[in-house]
């Protein structure tokens, strides 16, 4: 009988085990105002973006959006080529790009508490721009706007002194380790017959995530 009760609780326990370890992120909520960062494929841009913009603390991402919730639903406010500035179905967004394993390669992190008094205003800061044009040269203006841009400047155009923006810019770079233009950004620029804007003052998704002001609390490719 004894051996019996300690047989079904080791039994018990192991199973209370083996579903902890294989559901980690089983108790996450998304909130409004998380970052959502995703690895949208490895064609040749995706893959090119990746490449110049690699930090010792985040390589993979070459996309990022805001959650934010409207009437009960999720959606993704985010800048993307040929539709612009969208407010995106968080299962669309999701479904965008899967690994073989059908799971979305789409990471979640939030701001520091201290920025969330900032994120309605982020967010309208999206919905007042919805439909304006990609930026697919990836110039820092106000007439179209690519992803990271967009992320930034929403907080940017806040009452936030630059050194206190969650986010950094630097010099943009499309040059590969030679220090010589990557050929898939030479056509990539060639085709839109504009300059490749080398140095040019910008972001992207892998600085952004190499940000001290985040904190990265859930993975879909985990669930």
């Amino acid at each position: 009988m004894y051996k019996t009760l300690k047989h079904t609780f080791t039994l018990l326990f192991s199973l209370i085990l083996f579903s902890c370890n294989n559901n980690p992120n089983n108790n996450f909520e998304l909130k409004q105002g998380d970052l959502l960062f995703q690895n949208t494929g490895t064609d040749e841009i995706d893959n090119a973006i990746k490449d110049v913009t690699a930090t010792s603390l985040s390589k993979n991402y070459s996309h990022i959006g805001i959650a934010m919730k409207d009437e009960g639903k999720w959606f993704v406010i985010e800048a993307i080529p040929k539709e612009g500035i969208s407010k995106t179905p968080l299962l669309k967004f999701l479904n965008r790009n899967k690994n073989k394993h059908n799971k979305s390669q789409t990471t979640v992190a939030r701001l520091d508490s201290i920025y969330q008094p900032y994120i309605s205003k982020a967010i309208a800061y999206g919905i007042e721009r919805l439909n304006t044009p990609y930026d697919a040269i990836f110039l820092w203006d106000d007439n179209s706007y690519y992803c990271s841009e967009l992320v930034y400047k929403m907080f940017s155009s806040q009452n936030l002194l630059k050194n206190d923006i969650p986010f950094l810019t630097h010099p943009m770079t499309f040059n590969d380790k030679t220090g010589k233009p990557m050929q898939s950004w030479v056509n990539y620029y060639k085709t839109r017959n504009q300059p490749i804007p080398e140095g040019i003052e910008g972001t992207n998704p892998n600085l952004m995530a190499s940000s001290p002001h985040i904190k990265f609390i859930h993975d879909y490719e985990n669930e």
